[in-house]
């Protein structure tokens, strides 16, 4: 019996490319997030902590955070044009469709980077061409997700009581990102009404993140004290919930610096109390947090746990209290902030080594490329 050849597919052939992304999903932002913000949150570490050349470092790893954005967008583009059902799917899954929610954060910390180091390599004037690019795409996309997903929830999903877990919070975060970056914009917007209408519409995504966060936390922490540990594979996911807590600690402190001459006087000195008076006991919250989340860390680690790539979660949510702690340390002047603030950047830095060296190794083996394993 004759039967027909099956074409020879060659190695970087189109089809065989929109092959290997049949399985990329959106938590592959996190990559891009985690990444660009040791560029951003090195930048802001005390005068001490910053040896010469190291600001060119963090420039280094900027760029190399948006040659990721660049190369992920066109894999996923083309997991789109060539997975539509793959796609689909992923947004049918209540486990997956929050990590959408990361490609707003990646447009978004890719964007403030370019204003805070990316400026050193492509001038001033690109970098806020960038940034506004990408601060107004993000912004978009992290306010549709914000609703799609959690609609998503409601009216398609069919979730147990206890399948809540921090990676819900990934869907509702991208809004408080917007927040914390959108005063970077601020100064060069004309003086007047452009100026204070970005201030407070960075204020208002700030409160919807934050108020959506307060109600599905004690979901979450619902979910653990009832029903034990997340699974080994999930376990990384704790740091999650760390996002919003640094990341608002940090809008607080951005907000605070952009509305002395925006808003009147009044307002703009609220700003400035809100900053501290948020900002200190949200941040001890979140040190409780890392506490807690990297006890358990340490509990799967021993159990088994294997690298995926929910390792990324000790990166980006980590960067948001260096973030908020650098914040805080500035306005306070306190030194005992200074050195938290270079603490948990250094366990950034090992964090984000460690995920970006084990997911080379994936990429390369084929590995997490592959089919996800039931």
């Amino acid at each position: 019996m004759v039967t027909a050849a099956r074409p020879l597919v060659l190695p970087g052939t189109p089809r065989r490319r929109a092959a290997a992304v049949r399985h990329l999903g959106p938590n592959w932002y996190a990559s891009v997030m985690g990444t660009a913000i040791v560029a951003t949150a090195g930048a802001g570490l005390p005068g001490a902590a910053q040896p010469p050349g190291l600001r060119a470092a963090f420039a280094a790893v900027w760029a190399l955070s948006l040659a990721l954005l660049v190369l992920l967008l066109g894999a996923r583009a083309l997991h789109w044009i060539h997975h539509r059902d793959q796609a689909r799917a992923h947004l049918l899954d209540p486990a997956m469709a929050p990590f959408h929610g990361c490609l707003a954060m990646a447009l978004l910390a890719v964007g403030g980077g370019a204003v805070v180091v990316g400026r050193d390599w492509i001038g001033p004037g690109p970098a806020v061409v960038l940034d506004t690019v990408l601060f107004t795409a993000g912004s978009a996309a992290g306010l549709a997700v914000a609703v799609v997903v959690p609609y998503l929830m409601v009216a398609r999903h069919r979730i147990e009581a206890d399948q809540a877990g921090p990676v819900w919070l990934l869907c509702l975060v991208a809004p408080m990102v917007s927040a914390a970056q959108g005063p970077l914009l601020v100064p060069h917007l004309p003086p007047g009404q452009g100026r204070e209408t970005l201030l407070l519409g960075c204020l208002a995504m700030s409160g919807l993140s934050l108020l959506a966060t307060l109600v599905m936390l004690p979901l979450i922490l619902a979910r653990l004290i009832t029903r034990g540990p997340l699974p080994l594979a999930q376990t990384p996911t704790l740091f999650l919930v760390l996002g919003p807590l640094g990341q608002s600690v940090t809008a607080a402190g951005a907000l605070a610096g952009a509305a002395p001459g925006v808003v009147p006087p009044p307002y703009a000195r609220g700003f400035e109390v809100l900053a501290l008076l948020y900002g200190v006991p949200v941040l001890g919250f979140a040190l409780l947090w890392l506490a807690l989340a990297g006890a358990l860390t340490v509990r799967a680690g021993r159990r088994g746990m294997g690298f995926t790539m929910t390792w990324w979660a000790f990166t980006f949510p980590v960067g948001t209290c260096v973030t908020g702690a650098e914040a805080l340390a500035r306005r306070t002047g306190l030194t005992g902030l200074d050195a938290l603030a270079t603490g948990l950047y250094a366990l950034l830095v090992a964090a984000w080594a460690v995920a970006a060296s084990r997911t080379g190794r994936g990429v390369v083996s084929g590995e997490l490329l592959a089919a996800p394993r039931r």
